[in-house]
């Protein structure tokens, strides 16, 4: 009963992580660019670029095949 519990809220913060991620990368993005100009340097520095907006979130796609990719590798190597 506890290990099922303890799934749901592994599951639950992982949800959690990824919504926080998902509206940090919509925001710098889409939403920041949106608004007028800002006083504060570092909202002011996300407002002013357009390569590094971009370039994180598509960075975590092909981190991601990367990683599938080692773990098939090894997969393969350890049973052949």
């Amino acid at each position: 009963m506890s290990g099922s519990c303890s799934n749901q809220l592994r599951g639950c913060f992982s949800i959690a992580i990824g919504l926080v991620l998902f509206l940090g990368f919509f925001y710098a993005a889409i939403v920041s660019k949106l608004l007028p100009p800002s006083n504060n340097p570092i909202i002011s520095a996300i407002q002013n670029d357009w390569y590094y907006c971009f370039l994180v979130p598509l960075t975590l796609p092909v981190l991601v095949v990367a990683v599938y990719f080692h773990w098939l590798s090894m997969k393969m190597f350890k049973h052949a």
